[in-house]
């Protein structure tokens, strides 16, 4: 008996999400333009690509982190849009490496403006966090923000993070939700 080949993608589902992890071919492709990073995913994506934060310096630095196979869901996951056929991509979510050995990880997110106050980014973080906690040696998940930046700290405290104070750079604050604290 023949076995079929694993998918080379990692898939996460939420209610209107879906959340594909990125692969360092993913990655390059989005850094290709958008008409591979399509092609790649099966998606349609929108001309406003890509979202804030997500733009080819940090997505060529997830391109080095993705070169360990072991940093595969540590690092970006794109989100998908399931009201659409064929699904939308609509932003990105993810972590900025594997957890340190306090068990500490930061995630970060970004949704295309059209996309922006609907839930997506809550649910997005949402999802990731549950994925983070379901490792043993996740203790906790940080998110770092500025202080004017409503929306994105409405996104944290809707999925349990707590203000911690400042963050690591200048001008930025920190917010924090252990895994004690969501079971």
């Amino acid at each position: 008996m023949k076995r079929r080949p694993r998918h080379p993608l990692r898939f996460l589902e939420s209610r209107r999400l879906t959340l594909v992890a990125g692969t360092a071919d993913l990655v390059r492709a989005d850094l290709t333009g958008r008409r591979h990073l399509a092609a790649a995913l099966g998606a349609n994506v929108p001309e406003e690509w890509p979202p804030e934060l997500y733009e080819s310096t940090s997505m060529r630095l997830a391109l080095d982190l993705l070169q360990d196979p072991s940093e595969h869901g540590w690092s970006v996951w794109y989100l998908l849009t399931k009201k659409h056929d064929p699904p939308r991509v609509i932003g990105i979510c993810g972590f900025k490496g594997k957890p340190d050995p306090a068990g500490s990880v930061e995630i970060g997110y970004s949704v295309l403006p059209p996309y922006r106050v609907q839930g997506y980014a809550t649910e997005a973080v949402e999802r990731l966090v549950a994925w983070a906690f379901s490792h043993q040696n996740v203790a906790e998940v940080v998110a770092e923000t500025l202080p004017h930046l409503r929306q994105s700290i409405r996104v944290m405290e809707k999925n349990g993070f707590v203000f911690r104070g400042p963050g690591s750079e200048h001008g930025v604050i920190r917010y924090v939700v252990e895994k004690s604290r969501t079971r």
